[in-house]
C-alpha cells in the first residue's frame, strides 16, 4: 500500500492546485482517503478528518483572497494541542497523505492561512494551523501558472539547502533531490540540512507559524528518496534503513 516507487512517483508529480473542477470526488475516492486518513492517524496519534464538503472555509473573498476556486472536499489537520511534536507531525504524516491522495490522481493544496478556520470546528483539546484541499484537477489555469510563476520564481539548489564537511554521499543526493521538490509555506524551502561527520540533520528557524510544519514535510519527501528514518524534532538526526 506505502510502496517507496510509487511515492517517489508522487513527489515528481505532485504540484500545488488551488483550481478545482465542479465534480465531486467518487465514492472510490473518498473511501481510499478516508481508509489512508485512519491508517496515518493510528500510527501518529492525529485526528486528522475528511470533509467531504469543506467550501464554507472557503467562502469569504476576504479570506481566500480570490486564489482558489470550486474547493469542496479538504482534511482538517488536527491532534492534540498538548502534543509538543504536533505541527511537525502534521506536516509530516499529512504530505504521506497528500503523496498518497496524488496517486490517485487527484489534486492537493496545503492551505495555513488563507481560509476561515472559524466555520470549522474542532475539540478544545486540538490545534488545526492547516488543512489540505483536496479535488478533481484539469490541466493548469492562466490563474495557477501564474501563481506557481510568482511563488516558483527561484527554487534553492541543493547546495543551498545542505551544509556539509564532505562530498554527499549518493544517498544523502537522493533524499536532497526529494527535497528540493516539497511543497513549503510561501515557498521559502527554510528547512536547512547538514551532514557532518557521516550525520544528517536538519533544522529550520522556526520563527513563522508554518515553520515546523514545513520541517515535517522536508524530512518526510528526504526519507522518501533517501530510505531511511528521521527522529522527530528540530534539529533532528536521520537513520539509514
Amino acid at each position: 500500500m506505502y510502496g517507496g516507487n510509487l511515492m517517489l512517483s508522487a513527489i515528481e508529480n505532485r504540484v500545488s492546485r488551488r483550481k478545482f473542477e465542479n465534480e465531486p470526488i467518487t465514492d472510490w475516492e473518498k473511501e481510499n482517503i478516508i481508509s489512508i486518513i485512519n491508517h496515518l492517524n493510528e500510527v501518529s496519534g492525529l485526528t486528522m478528518e475528511f470533509m467531504e464538503d469543506g467550501s464554507v472555509a472557503f467562502g469569504k473573498l476576504s479570506k481566500s483572497y480570490g486564489l482558489f476556486t470550486s474547493v469542496r472536499s479538504l482534511v482538517l489537520m488536527k491532534g492534540n494541542k498538548d502534543d509538543k511534536d504536533l505541527d511537525e507531525k502534521i506536516g509530516y504524516y499529512g504530505e504521506e497523505l497528500v503523496l498518497h491522495i496524488t496517486n490517485l490522481g487527484l489534486g492537493t493544496c496545503w492551505v495555513g492561512g488563507t481560509f476561515d478556520k472559524d466555520v470549522l470546528t474542532i475539540d478544545k483539546s486540538e490545534k488545526s494551523p492547516c488543512v489540505v484541499v483536496v479535488g478533481k484537477v484539469a490541466a493548469l489555469s492562466l490563474k495557477e501558472k501564474m501563481i506557481h510563476s510568482v511563488t516558483h520564481r527561484k527554487v534553492k539548489s541543493m547546495e543551498e539547502r545542505i551544509i556539509s564537511d564532505s562530498p554527499l554521499p549518493q544517498w544523502v543526493q537522493n533524499g536532497m533531490k526529494a527535497v528540493l521538490l516539497a511543497p513549503s509555506a510561501k515557498n521559502t524551502q527554510k528547512a536547512m540540512f547538514k551532514y557532518e561527520n557521516n550525520t544528517l540533520s536538519v533544522q529550520i528557524a522556526n520563527d513563522y507559524s508554518m515553520d515546523m510544519i514545513d520541517l515535517g514535510i522536508a524530512k518526510k519527501h528526504f526519507e522518501i528518496g533517501a530510505k531511511g528514518k528521521f527522529e522527530f524534532g528540530n534539529g533532528g538526526i536521520f537513520y539509514l534503513e
